[in-house]
């Protein structure tokens, strides 16, 4: 071990190192080796800016993902079903939560949020 000996969100004493990524049994958090152990909490990973899917993977514009969960369209009769493929979709900064743009065949334009897809 080097001289990291705590984890930076819980300050517990039981870190070990997995390949290039150190790893807090306590509460699950996951940083690299070259970060500094005087950075705090979640907001100081350097993948807390890009999107990723409900499996993790990291998300792209124009990227296809799948809808992995019914969807209520609200306002509206109509939902998006488990299965629909959304192809060349935009990453934007939703405000609520709803940060990929896209248009869905026999709906239209529609903003999703990323933990309802995964990467087609």
């Amino acid at each position: 071990m080097s001289n990291n000996t705590q984890c930076p969100k819980c300050k517990g004493e039981n870190i070990y190192e997995d390949g290039n990524l150190w790893i807090c049994p306590e509460c699950g958090h996951e940083w690299s080796s070259s970060q500094k152990a005087s950075q705090e909490g979640p907001e100081s990973t350097s993948d807390d800016s890009s999107i990723k899917d409900a499996h993790g993977n990291v998300l792209t514009s124009g990227d296809s993902v799948t809808v992995i969960k019914e969807l209520k369209i609200k306002g509206s009769t109509s939902v998006v079903k488990v299965g629909t493929k959304v192809k060349n979709i935009r990453l934007v900064d939703g405000h609520d939560g709803h940060n990929i743009a896209c248009k869905i065949d026999g709906i239209g334009a529609i903003n999703l949020k990323s933990e309802f897809v995964k990467k087609a």
